[in-house]
């Protein structure tokens, strides 16, 4: 169960964060728990001072000692917790942090005031520091309050719908769709009629679609953390295209581990180009023998014009086509570039792997530079197929 510990001179501000809505029924309900310990309880002398003036000039600052009591005070007898302090200096709050913080089992929320808090205790017991913004608030509360939210959303029961929090915004890297609701007709502007159709398989293509608008116009940058999966009309394939003296290289084995990428990746079909009929056919007797994942998705075809039509006649529209080689070239685009060119298009997608990039076939709608890991370095094959698809299907 997940299970937070807020350490705080303002106590009295949680009373109806943690008593009213989704958080106050979460918490009824035992689906997780949150503590709230005033700091003022660890002061010295009798005003409990818990702050003194800056060294070198400056407002006041929250003491480590009191910190540090009221730390092992909530840690008492039991394993080390993760500490956050939240702090106009601290990484940027993001649904990374927030599913990682999840899988935590005791999250101690340090909430500074005044100027902030002893760097020495920060040093010493910080494990985080977070801002929910660039922006500087009178104290640590109201991040708190923001971060407890936004992880308690992940416990399941919180929310009434599960897919509710899969569809939020960042969840899988994309921006929510748009919402509405009664009346269909307000002020002159429409419900889209989609929603209003009834047709389930119809209105998720217009959220995902909505959802890639919203992305691309308004954060493009959070395209670093999606997968492409569910959000274009089509398949992914690969293809790439063995020579005759190149089949006994490309055997069993090495089909097998790309063939098990797509599987794993979720890829439509491994799509071989192969002229010759007879080396075709070694290939085909070479697989042939035994069953291994990805089996039914590897496909021998003639030429890469076949590919096409095959994949055309598939997904019932053209595909866009990325060539992969380990050489820059001209006119390259950046991964992320490329990722946006496929949520513009919105069809199926062959990336054709390329061992060098003198092709005199200028098929493809562009050519995704190297993805190479330090450099000058080289992948293995098996390892540039699975870069590029951690890029564009993997999840978070």
């Amino acid at each position: 169960m997940v299970r937070f510990s807020i350490i705080t001179a303002f106590p009295d501000f949680f009373r109806d964060f943690l008593s009213a809505g989704i958080v106050g029924r979460g918490v009824k309900a035992g689906l997780f728990e949150v503590s709230v310990v005033d700091l003022r309880s660890f002061g010295k002398g009798e005003y409990r001072q818990i702050d003194d003036y800056s060294f070198g000039s400056g407002g006041m600052v929250l003491m480590p000692k009191p910190l540090e009591e009221a730390l092992d005070f909530v840690q008492a007898g039991e394993q080390r917790a993760f500490v956050i302090y939240p702090t106009p200096q601290g990484t940027l709050l993001t649904q990374d942090i927030v599913e990682s913080l999840f899988h935590q089992p005791h999250v101690v929320i340090v909430c500074g005031r005044y100027e902030g808090v002893d760097e020495r205790f920060v040093e010493r017991k910080v494990d985080l520091e977070v801002t929910i913004g660039d922006c500087v608030l009178t104290g640590g509360d109201i991040p708190a309050m923001a971060i407890v939210d936004a992880v308690a959303r992940l416990v399941p029961g919180i929310v009434g719908k599960e897919e509710a929090v899969v569809e939020d915004s960042f969840y899988k890297g994309m921006l929510d769709h748009p919402h509405y609701t009664r009346p269909s007709s307000w002020q002159g502007m429409d419900v889209p009629d989609v929603l209003l159709s009834g047709n389930y398989a119809e209105i998720l293509n217009w959220r995902r679609k909505q959802a890639v608008v919203r992305t691309l116009s308004r954060r493009p940058d959070a395209l670093l953390k999606s997968s492409l999966r569910g959000y274009i009309k089509g398949g992914f394939y690969l293809s790439f295209e063995v020579c005759g003296h190149e089949v006994s290289e490309y055997g069993a084995e090495r089909v097998k581990e790309l063939a098990w990428l797509c599987e794993g990746y979720g890829a439509a079909r491994l799509l071989i180009v192969v002229k010759s009929s007879l080396d075709r056919e070694a290939i085909r007797q070479a697989i042939g023998n035994g069953g291994f994942p990805g089996r039914d998705k590897v496909k021998l075809m003639p030429s890469l014009d076949r590919v096409l039509d095959w994949v055309r006649g598939k997904d019932k529209t053209a595909p866009t086509v990325v060539n992969v080689c380990d050489e820059a070239r001209d006119g390259g685009r950046h991964w992320l570039e490329v990722k946006r060119l496929i949520l513009e298009k919105s069809g199926p997608v062959v990336f054709r792997f390329l061992k060098r990039c003198d092709s005199e076939e200028e098929c493809a709608d562009c050519y995704v530079l190297p993805m190479l890991p330090i450099e000058g370095g080289k992948l293995s094959f098996g390892g540039k197929f699975a870069a590029v698809l951690d890029r564009f299907l993997g999840s978070k």
